[in-house]
């Protein structure tokens, strides 16, 4: 086959290191269109990206030219360069580790937008770590509690 076609819809989750409440309105309103830049310059579509002050959502039409693990080593370590660089007041900023990472139906891919979209209004009542184990639970990710929050 002389073309790769593909259409990869992934749902990435990650969060500030220790769920520091670091990404506040003055950054948020930059960063968001930051990391969409960054998503871009990988070859693949931002289709929705919101952030809480402790995690990102960010719902990515993939390329194939990059691995997810590839995407968020690169989404991390130039927006968290880009935080050091440009707010002072963020020096001691991190992202965690890790991630995770759904795949999602086209489909299902409006729902998970209105989800990413809504984001404010379900953290009323859901806390960030609530509703990770949330996502693991429904994808069946086994993992081990001593690790998932480092």
């Amino acid at each position: 086959m002389s073309h790769t076609y593909t259409h990869l819809l992934t749902h990435f989750i990650f969060s500030t290191k220790d769920r520091l409440p670091h990404i506040q309105d003055k950054l948020r309103e930059r960063l968001l269109p930051y990391l969409g830049g960054i998503i871009k310059e990988l070859k693949a579509a931002p289709l929705a990206i919101n952030a809480m002050p402790d995690h990102v959502h960010l719902l990515i039409s993939l390329s194939a030219d990059v691995a997810p693990a590839e995407m968020m080593r690169i989404v991390k370590t130039n927006s968290s360069r880009w935080i050091h660089e440009g707010f002072a007041e963020h020096k001691s900023f991190a992202w965690q580790k890790g991630y995770g990472a759904f795949s999602v139906s086209e489909s299902n891919a409006e729902k998970v937008r209105e989800y990413i979209a809504r984001q404010e209004e379900h953290h009323r009542v859901v806390t960030f770590q609530e509703e990770f184990l949330q996502f693991l639970k429904r994808h069946q990710i086994d993992y081990d509690p001593r690790f998932i929050w480092e």
